[in-house]
């Protein structure tokens, strides 16, 4: 009887300690599937803050090519009213006779 009480008791304590290590695996894969989760959503979250820059910087290329247009015609417009007006005209005039 001793022996098997002593068989028991060691199979007890060697049950036990596996359970501890099995805990205490379980406990480390919980901490690293919550890291992995948090990586992934900062990933995501980077993915999407990329997406709306990359998007407002094709906007503002857009907006930019717009105004670069609209500048051009201004400016030949301007440049046209200048040639036609006798204002501008008589300044060249005396600017060539001084």
């Amino acid at each position: 009887h001793l022996s098997g009480r002593r068989s028991w008791k060691a199979e007890r304590a060697h049950s036990t300690m596996m359970n501890a290590d099995m805990d205490a695996v379980e406990a480390e894969n919980q901490v690293e599937l919550e890291e992995k989760t948090r990586l992934i959503n900062q990933v995501l979250e980077l993915q999407h803050t990329l997406e709306d820059l990359s998007a407002r910087v094709d906007a503002v290329k857009e907006e930019n090519l717009k105004l670069k247009s609209e500048n051009q015609v201004l400016g030949q417009y301007i440049e046209n009213l200048m040639s036609a007006s006798s204002v501008f005209q008589t300044t060249d005039t005396k600017s060539k006779r001084k």
